[in-house]
């Protein structure tokens, strides 16, 4: 059993997947969890991290240099895989990611220990990006509906076993296994696409490499990850340093977009952005990353602090978001399958992620966990319209040898959003926690950190510990008041979505080529017994 893409000379009819795409499409979700589940695990792992090796000073850098090194390769993967072939690169990617959790866990030091994860960072920025071009040749994407869930339930799985996961994995088996973890799942997804995985060979271009590109991209945004990740904790937002940062990004950034317009083969073809419906999915997924990943944050901390949840179970705490966000995913990818029509989850999608925010907004300390899981299902109700669409419709607008930049491209901006939404998400709620704080004479609890931890509550006076519960509702409010008015704007986005037609659209008989009949074209799969 094979599979056969463009090109095949095999008719193809509009039939279910064989078994060898499911196969493949099994070991690209292992490799979309190897990159997910890798924060989320070794978050858990970090105090005994630092216990064994010290360096609590450079313990930030740990997961920045994984970011860091993820965001600004992603755009870079894209490339490549579009220009020498997806398989081989992705291939590599997986090796390089391999290769840096092996190297980690065996670091002797802090330092080595954040060399090794900028490595694997640097892979990581290759599976996503991999997962999904792969996914976007060999599934036209009509049918690719029917896997949403499938892909909204590897975030789900990520987002609520990492934890889990990494306290385990710590206490039993010690936090070097939080890396070491990766090579059988990566070794496992190795086997399977380099045996059933076939894809056209891509044609050799003549043009080299876009390096001038690669690098101020690379720069630009490693000064935007940097200033996200410093901005009002290492550094003041108006120090020096995020001035100096602020202004290195704008700069190479500006650069960067110069260079593109002049290189044969740009890093990032400017072209793409033409089309209307690809520049909102860049917008819809830039705002969608800020709202998911500030709401992954401040959750369980206000459970935790505000309504005595455990920190331990803290990734279960999300399971009403999760959840609704999985099965919402699945039911808009079938009726993208069997109508082909998808203008209206954006909108829906906004309207409910707008309506989750505002609600969440309204929580204070005496909401029960029952309403907030109420208002979670409303929030995760609208990112599961989002999440999964904003890539196919991205996808769609793109021409097949433009699939990997398409991938990257809304793969970064979601990733570039996540870090904004964090970032200024963070600094309106601590700043709102310490003014509440001070209000109630408690100024003293935070001038450290707004966010203290379960035990640190529990030692706290009574009257000190329910001032600190209802600034952390005072600082949840605004941050989630923020977030449902940056919300906003990807809903009146999501109006401006014009309906294309899909490739590969419904059951439609395929040419001699193994292309589909439709002008757009599209990949199809061949079968065979």
């Amino acid at each position: 059993m094979s599979l056969d893409a463009v090109g095949s000379e095999q008719k193809t009819k509009a039939e279910p997947q064989p078994r060898s795409v499911r196969v493949v499409l099994l070991a690209l979700m292992i490799a979309m969890l190897l990159a997910m589940l890798d924060n989320m695990i070794i978050g858990t792992a970090m105090p005994t991290i630092v216990g064994e090796l010290g360096g609590l000073e450079h313990l930030s850098w740990v997961v920045t240099a994984y970011t860091l090194a993820t965001a600004a390769s992603t755009p870079i993967w894209g490339k490549v895989g579009d220009m020498y072939g997806r398989k081989k690169i992705f291939l590599l990617s997986i090796v390089i990611f391999l290769i840096g959790s092996a190297l980690s866990g065996m670091a002797q030091d802090m330092g080595q220990l954040i060399g090794f994860r900028a490595v694997q960072g640097l892979g990581a920025g290759g599976l996503m990006v991999g997962v999904m071009a792969i996914i976007g040749d060999l599934i036209p994407p009509r049918e690719r509906g029917k896997y949403q869930g499938m892909m909204a339930g590897v975030m789900a799985l990520a987002m609520i076993g990492g934890p889990l996961v990494g306290g385990t994995i710590t206490d039993h088996l010690g936090w070097r296994w939080s890396f070491y973890i990766n090579l059988p799942l990566g070794a496992v997804a190795l086997a399977m696409i380099v045996t059933v995985l076939h894809l056209p060979a891509v044609e050799r271009t003549k043009n080299k490499i876009d390096y001038l590109g690669a690098a101020l991209l690379t720069v630009g945004i490693t000064s935007i990850v940097l200033v996200t990740t410093w901005g009002g904790t290492e550094y003041a937002w108006s120090s020096a340093v995020i001035m100096e940062l602020i202004a290195i990004g704008v700069v190479t950034l500006v650069s960067f977009v110069y260079v593109q317009t002049k290189a044969p083969e740009p890093i990032l073809p400017l072209h793409i952005f033409r089309n209307r419906n690809f520049s909102l999915m860049q917008v819809i997924g830039f705002l969608t990353g800020f709202v998911m990943f500030g709401a992954v944050l401040f959750l369980p901390l206000y459970q935790q602090s505000v309504q005595g949840a455990s920190a331990t179970n803290s990734g279960l705490l999300l399971l009403p978001m999760l959840l609704s966000m999985m099965v919402v995913s699945l039911f808009a990818g079938r009726v993208t399958t069997n109508t082909g029509k998808y203008k209206i989850f954006p909108i829906a999608g906004g309207a409910l992620m707008v309506t989750g925010l505002f609600l969440l907004a309204q929580m204070d300390t005496g909401t029960s966990r029952l309403t907030s899981g109420v208002y979670m299902a409303v929030l995760g109700a609208g990112m599961g319209f989002l999440m999964q669409i904003t890539m196919l419709v991205a996808q769609n607008s793109a021409e097949p040898k433009d699939m990997g930049v398409a991938s990257s491209s809304t793969t970064l901006f979601r990733t570039l959003g996540s870090s904004f939404g964090v970032a200024i998400m963070g600094a309106l709620f601590t700043s709102k926690v310490q003014e509440e704080m001070a209000a109630r004479g408690g100024d003293a609890v935070t001038q450290q950190s707004a966010q203290l931890d379960a035990a640190s509550l529990a030692k706290l006076p009574e009257a000190a510990r329910e001032a600190y519960q209802i600034a952390v509702s005072s600082g949840t409010h605004v941050a989630f008041l923020l977030a449902g008015s940056v919300a906003v704007i990807g809903f009146v986005a999501a109006f401006f979505v014009k309906e294309v037609p899909l490739r590969g659209a419904g059951p439609e008989k395929a040419d001699a080529g193994g292309k589909d009949a439709s002008p757009s074209g599209g990949t199809k799969v061949a079968q065979s017994a």
